[in-house]
């Protein structure tokens, strides 16, 4: 393993003018008094000093311990796991370099890199130019950097949308997310029926099966509530627009898809949502329909399928079906959100022209949006740039038929809207971060194309130029139900972080290209600090480990993709392209492990336990998804993207049915009305 042997020995040994060195390893020996606290540290310095080579110091012993414990029924599964993630690396490792003979001469140069770097900066981007490249060359450069990036996202734009939305509260349908979790133990329960608290009780018992970053627990209290805080600010921000245009009589309808931690959840769920927003003031500017998994079972039971059936559509559907839904990771409720607009407008009301997704804990500042910009949210959604076209900086024919906001953190919203959530980060690394540190391509797209405003007689006037975005956030962000239908865009199912980035991707080889409209000034205030911070903490580490499976998902299904990845990267970096690494397996364990150890080194024990028996599960679940040139990755992808396909082409039977004015294609229509009016919870 000595390719990686001059990245380890910087991180873990003194060397130059270090009086230490940055992570020291602990690492006790074989000894059978360990406790399990020092066994997995053990376990994790073992792994790194193997990395190292067998020129560290203690590589035999690292060697002979995972062995050891390899054959021990009761750490084999961490031991293994450790032994096989080494294999994989050094497999990754050499196969890269036989292809790519620039990285194979910049790993054999890191060592004198490394050993004549003056400071932090310029040993970080050595590392980085092996493993992290899209963070070489930031620091010290931002300005720059920001100008070369707006330019690389500059839309000429040729035709402005001719039918823009000119009624968001009637033409678009609101969506969000809605993730339940267990109660926590400090939980008052006894405002919910005794039926309810029975089934909550027995779902105790079930496994967790997903992780999110910060779900709500059922039974938190009110003012914690992510649920309670997104709709009434959504509310507030209806009534604020009624009151600038006393002309919007409609209610605007709100889509909630509701996905649960633990199977029985899913038959509480709207239960809770009922049962919560009646004890709440009432949300009387909205229709809030929530979905669950039993419901988009119903629509696909009751409306995808006999549409199929009458025209003659698809074998063996239901499975190729079972894509729309609303359980699962994250990508698969951020598809059903999408996809629900379009069955929304061909079988429930055909004035729906576009979606537009909010997170909950994000509202709209009306009167801040109105004062610095000049317009309310609903102004911003009117703009003619969502639908326009024209050519991307590359002359490209381009589409914009998405749309793109951005966030301002409540903290710093006294600041303005336009101040960026995520700023250029300083040069303090801890270990992992001399490895992957996405904050800082983070902070240079922030910049570049959120913070992008649209002035008359300036290069970016909104009209004849503009800002396509790649980096978008999982609120705030929204698609015409035209393009939707033509480009059938979807995150795959497997993607648990991340599935805002993912979702565009799925557009990619089709012409024209499909891009997000960057719409200045359309800004939510971002306010999970202020009242989530209890979720937050809970779920701190099942959020992390999941930023390890970005790497490995997103680089396996880029290449999954038709597409050449190099071509993908080129228009996708420098943040959401940070994920698609050509060391997917090396980087997301380097960082994993030296995580761990610097925890240990911390004396943040418990979480750093915590860390090992949460990732190990998790991303040995993720190897082994990847594995092989025929992987479940690339099966499952083929597979959703049929059965996107096959949605699509539903709704398109059932349109032409409607307008023949065939019996069948009514009685669809009817039980879809039917379980959407059954969906309506406020």
């Amino acid at each position: 393993m000595t390719a990686l042997n001059p990245i380890l020995n910087f991180l873990t040994q003194p060397a130059g003018s270090k009086a230490t060195e940055i992570l020291p390893l602990e690492m006790p020996g074989l000894a059978d008094w360990l406790d399990t606290n020092s066994i997995l540290q053990t376990l994790n310095s073992a792994f790194l000093i193997l990395l190292a080579g067998d020129q560290h110091p203690q590589y035999a012993e690292a060697q002979t311990y995972l062995d050891k414990l390899s054959a021990s029924p009761e750490w084999q599964t961490s031991a293994q796991f450790y032994l096989q993630s080494a294999e994989l690396i050094t497999k990754e490792l050499d196969q890269a370099c036989e292809k790519d003979a620039a990285l194979k001469l910049n790993l054999e140069q890191m060592a004198a890199t490394l050993e004549t770097a003056k400071d932090e900066v310029a040993a970080a981007n050595a590392v980085w130019s092996v493993l992290f490249p899209e963070g070489t060359g930031i620091w010290g450069q931002e300005t720059e950097r920001v100008d070369e990036l707006r330019t690389q996202r500059t839309v000429t734009v040729e035709q402005l949308n001719p039918h823009p939305i000119e009624n968001p509260a009637k033409q678009v349908l609101f969506t969000s997310n809605a993730l339940l979790t267990m109660p926590l133990g400090s939980a008052d329960l006894s405002n919910f029926d005794a039926d309810f608290q029975s089934q909550l009780a027995e779902a105790a018992d079930d496994p967790q099966l997903y992780w999110y970053d910060h779900p709500i627990p059922i039974g938190i209290a009110e003012e914690s509530n992510e649920i309670l805080y997104g709709l009434k600010h959504l509310n507030h921000a209806v009534e604020f627009e009624r009151q600038q245009q006393p002309d919007i009589t409609d209610k605007v309808n709100c889509v909630l898809s509701v996905s649960v931690t633990h199977e029985r959840l899913q038959t509480l769920g709207k239960s809770y949502l009922k049962q919560v927003l009646a004890a709440s003031e009432p949300l009387d500017q909205l229709n809030i329909f929530a979905f669950t998994e039993t419901d988009t079972n119903s629509l696909i039971e009751k409306v995808l399928l006999p549409i199929l059936e009458h025209s003659s559509l698809g074998d063996d559907a239901k499975a190729m079906l079972s894509v729309f839904g609303v359980d699962g990771r994250y990508g698969r409720h951020y598809s059903f959100l999408k996809a629900i607009v379009p069955l929304w407008n061909v079988l429930v009301d055909p004035e729906i022209k576009a979606t537009f997704k909010i997170d909950l804990d994000q509202v709209f500042p009306q009167a801040e949006l109105l004062e610095q910009t000049g317009a309310t949210a609903f102004g911003h959604l009117k703009t003619p740039l969502w639908g326009a076209t024209g050519k991307d900086s590359a002359d490209h024919p381009i589409e914009l038929g998405m749309i793109a906001g951005a966030l301002v953190n409540q903290r710093d919203i006294h600041k303005g809207v336009f101040t960026p959530d995520v700023t250029f980060p300083g040069s303090t690394l801890n270990p992992d971060e001399y490895v992957f540190f996405s904050k800082l391509p983070q902070a240079l797209s922030t910049e570049a194309e959120m913070m992008t405003r649209y002035q008359a007689g300036t290069d970016f006037d909104g009209e004849t130029k503009a800002i396509q975005r790649i980096h978008v956030t999982g609120g705030t962000n929204g698609i015409l139900v035209d393009s939707l239908r033509r480009y059938q865009t979807f995150t795959p199912s497997f993607i648990g972080r991340a599935e805002d980035q993912a979702y565009i991707l799925s557009a990619r080889g089709q012409q024209p290209n499909l891009g997000y409209a960057h719409a200045s000034g359309l800004i939510m205030r971002h306010d999970k600090e202020g009242f989530a911070q209890e979720a937050i903490a809970m779920a701190k580490v099942g959020k992390q480990v999941g930023d390890y499976l970005r790497i490995l998902l997103f680089s396996k299904y880029a290449e999954a993709l038709p597409e050449a990845m190099d071509s993908i990267k080129s228009d996708i970096d420098p943040f959401t392209g940070c994920f698609v690494s050509r060391l997917p397996i090396t980087v997301a364990m380097l960082r994993f492990s030296l995580k761990v150890a610097n925890l240990f080194n911390q004396g943040k024990t418990d979480e750093a336990t915590e860390f090992i028996n949460t990732g190990v599960f998790q991303l040995q679940e993720g190897l082994d998804f990847i594995q092989g040139e025929s992987s479940s990755l690339q099966q499952t992808y083929e597979r959703e993207k049929a059965g996107w396909q096959l949605f699509y082409q539903a709704l398109d039977a059932a349109e032409k049915a409607l307008q023949s004015g065939e019996g069948w294609a009514i009685e669809v229509q009817k039980a879809t009305q039917e379980i959407v009016k059954n969906c309506h919870v406020n």
